[in-house]
């Protein structure tokens, strides 16, 4: 009997211990994993951003040329209209321009008014005046694109000799631009790469893989010579060849950037 109670109380401090011991080791992984959490488990990573740039010759002159006719009913206005433009139109395919290339960016025919004043009796009183109808006017604009931009000045001259009464917008621009963005992308890559080699080399890692990529949309820049507006003297001798009209080069940047994942 003495023996059975005398063990109890070790029994008791052995359970007690081993109660305690689970507690600490339970206390420990909690304070592990909430450690764990806080880590951070991202591969190192290195960014670089590489530039392409293309120049290409414009391939394309467009311009945009209108003919306004006024007359005192509509048919007439219309027919004054269309003979000049089926003139013009006419004098463009016979200079290689293709059909698909001309096209009509607006028609207007619309009533044309004149203010007229009445002249009142001393004493009296009556309305000043009143808008008469004094018949139609007839614009359309034409938009025109010129394969063959040695071409352009010629045909220019030869539009305003054919009853044009306005000359505009004469741009030189790159038909395919999405060529120019691919080719530009290409070359920003092949910088980036090169940029990621040397960066890498330089702070004693090695590239692993790339992790990122974003590209910004490529930028057409056109050459100084576009936009130039010309308004053309109708009484100007046909034995004018037209003027110089140098292309220049157009600019279509690239810019990418890479991500590595480096070790």
């Amino acid at each position: 009997m003495n023996s059975l109670f005398s063990d109890t109380p070790m029994r008791m401090l052995g359970g007690l211990t081993v109660f305690m011991a689970l507690i600490a080791l339970g206390s420990y992984a909690s304070l592990n994993f909430e450690t764990i959490k806080h880590l951070d488990l991202q591969p190192a990573t290195i960014s670089v951003t590489g530039e392409g740039e293309v120049l290409a010759e414009p391939d394309i002159g467009q311009f945009t040329f209108s003919v306004n006719a006024k007359a005192e009913d509509a048919a007439a206005a219309q027919e004054q209209s269309g003979t000049a433009v089926n003139n013009i139109i006419a004098f463009l395919k016979e200079s290689g321009v293709d059909e698909k290339d001309i096209k009509t960016l607006n028609y207007n025919l619309y009533p044309k008014y004149e203010w007229v004043e009445q002249i009142c009796a001393p004493g009296t009183f009556c309305n000043r005046g009143e808008q008469v109808q004094t018949g139609f006017e007839v614009n359309q604009s034409v938009q025109v694109k010129i394969r063959n931009t040695d071409d352009a000045s010629t045909i220019i001259t030869g539009v305003g000799e054919r009853e044009a009464t306005n000359i505009s917008g004469l741009d030189f621009v790159i038909d395919d631009t999405e060529a120019l963005a691919v080719a530009a992308r290409a070359l920003a890559i092949t910088d980036a790469k090169a940029k990621a080699a040397t960066l890498a080399e330089d702070l004693g890692v090695d590239l692993i893989k790339i992790a990122g990529y974003f590209e910004e949309d490529a930028r057409y820049t056109p050459s100084p010579y576009q936009n130039r507006n010309m308004a053309y003297d109708m009484a100007e001798e046909a034995s004018f060849g037209g003027a110089q009209l140098p292309v220049g080069e157009e600019q279509t940047t690239a810019r990418v950037t890479i991500t590595y994942e480096v070790k």
